[in-house]
């Protein structure tokens, strides 16, 4: 690895082990059991507000069963998924690609479900600290969200706060589903910045001169 891609590796590793730990469909409380390692703690390193010492990742490397090449994405990048894009595999199920390497503030992360031959079941719902902005780019996604059902389609997008319970999975049997996700783990969440409406007909009124 180069200078830059060792430092950036710690915060890199969170979203990947959020993905694993989905995919496996198990809580944070069943990991530390597993691990010693408090929920707490695994809660911030999943979410960038902490890094993981060597001892934490070679113990969820091992509870993951996943090579230390895997967890810190030096591994072989996987063949292209969806409309060309390359993103670190996290098993058979699911694959992350982090947009974003630093620590603390909003993280952004393009997700992508593989096709499935039918729907799942309602997706298991996860809570925590938080807040999610969601946009779907190709595909139909099923979102549970709280006591509601969403199938969102490309071009739709939510946003929430994370402890509300929610979880997600591909809703149809055409193909896969590619979405872009900006969390923020301290409840940072998007600004829209939009033009007054009076400016933006002389803006329009301008170009058509």
């Amino acid at each position: 690895m180069a200078g830059d891609d060792v430092a950036r590796t710690p915060a890199a590793i969170g979203p990947r082990l959020r993905a694993v730990r989905e995919r496996r469909d198990v809580t944070l409380a069943e990991v530390s059991r597993a691990t010693g390692i408090s929920p707490s703690t695994l809660s911030r390193i999943e979410t960038g507000r902490r890094k993981p010492t060597l001892e934490v990742v070679l113990q969820l490397a091992k509870e993951y069963r996943l090579s230390l090449d895997e967890l810190v994405g030096s591994a072989p990048v996987p063949a292209a998924g969806p409309r060309g894009t390359t993103p670190h595999s996290l098993g058979h199920d699911k694959a992350v690609l982090p947009l974003t390497r630093y620590v603390g503030g909003l993280h952004a992360h393009k997700h992508l479900l593989p096709a499935v031959a039918q729907p799942p079941g309602r997706p298991r719902q996860l809570s925590h600290e938080g807040y999610e902005w969601l946009c779907v780019l190709y595909g139909r996604l099923w979102l549970a969200l709280g006591s509601q059902d969403l199938v969102l389609t490309a071009g739709d997008v939510v946003e929430f706060d994370t402890r509300l319970p929610h979880g997600v999975a591909n809703a149809g049997s055409d193909g896969p589903v590619e979405y872009l996700v900006m969390f923020g783990p301290q409840g940072e969440r998007p600004r829209p910045r939009t033009l007054p409406t009076a400016a933006r007909a002389t803006d329009d009124s301008k170009t058509a001169e």
